[in-house]
């Protein structure tokens, strides 16, 4: 495998991700939301991770996403920035933190890359975020697009649908994804479509796709690390693939864990700190009333 020199010296860039699509290597993309979880993904070399507002229901246990707030996002971004080493490190600007103008857009992205040292932005929306993202580059911050099923735009669509079902959708799509394009985002993230629109897409645009829910013809593919690891609540989405059931193995050890303190089998003795002999002996007569 090729790698550019920003790979070489150990760090992703958006540059290295716009790349892939012309190298025809895939691109790895996870969320992460904590330092072990994150330190974990990045020493397993998955090139992109984003703090996504996913947050919100997978780890402060809001109903869906638009609750959580930029104060919120920025504290676990700051943890997450610091066990990244490797992985390009990608902030999601939540609801509300560039909804009402450009400036404020420019604002919270600026905060996000000051204060949580993120290295780009997550924006949902094609062609109404245009301006938007064009705004973003224009004062170098690099833009990560997200368009079809948008989770901020969850009461509008009445709830989690899949996107582009119909011609008119599909066209609409492939207008919003040409329109990041052209704006100046690095890669877009397609969420919630049928796979042959989101091939369609990404055979049309010159920067990278990412995908969940759009099927194998993506350039990348991203899913929320909870989902990956059965760390989450609720019916699963008909894209999630589970690798590993972490909820049934922290349930086992936690009741174990009950079991050992009741039964007296926790701490056993090896996991307990003693004295030295002479120290016991000095005790053992002072509750003799003999202490030296």
């Amino acid at each position: 495998m090729s790698h550019t020199s920003s790979e070489s010296l150990g760090r992703i860039t958006t540059e290295t991700i716009r790349q892939r699509k012309g190298q025809g290597e895939r691109i790895s993309c996870l969320t992460a939301y904590d330092y072990p979880t994150a330190r974990i993904i990045d020493e397993a070399d998955i090139d992109v991770i984003l703090v996504g507002d996913s947050l919100a229901n997978t780890v402060l246990g809001y109903e869906h996403t638009l609750p959580v707030t930029l104060e919120e996002m920025i504290h676990h971004a700051k943890a997450v920035r610091r066990a990244v080493k490797h992985a390009l490190l990608v902030g999601d600007m939540p609801f509300g933190s560039y909804h009402t103008s450009l400036d404020q857009g420019r604002e919270s992205a600026i905060r996000y890359v000051k204060e949580a040292g993120v290295e780009a932005v997550k924006v949902e929306g094609g062609v109404k975020r245009a301006d938007l993202v064009r705004a973003l580059v224009d004062i170098e911050i690099p833009v990560l697009g997200h368009i079809g099923l948008t989770p901020q735009s969850y009461l509008q669509m009445g709830g989690y649908k899949v996107q582009g079902k119909t011609v008119g959708a599909a066209q609409a799509l492939i207008a919003d994804a040409m329109a990041l394009e052209s704006a100046g985002a690095f890669a877009i993230v397609l969420e919630g479509i049928p796979l042959e629109i989101a091939r369609l897409i990404t055979e049309k645009v010159g920067i990278p796709t990412i995908g969940i829910g759009a099927g194998v013809g993506c350039d990348g593919q991203i899913l929320v690390v909870n989902d990956l690891l059965g760390l989450s609540f609720g019916k699963r989405a008909k894209f999630v693939r589970e690798y590993v059931d972490l909820k049934s193995v922290m349930t086992s050890a936690v009741k174990q864990y009950k079991t050992d303190v009741e039964n007296g089998d926790f701490p056993n003795d090896s996991e307990s700190y003693h004295l030295s002999d002479e120290i016991a002996s000095k005790l053992r007569k002072a509750r003799m009333g003999r202490i030296a």
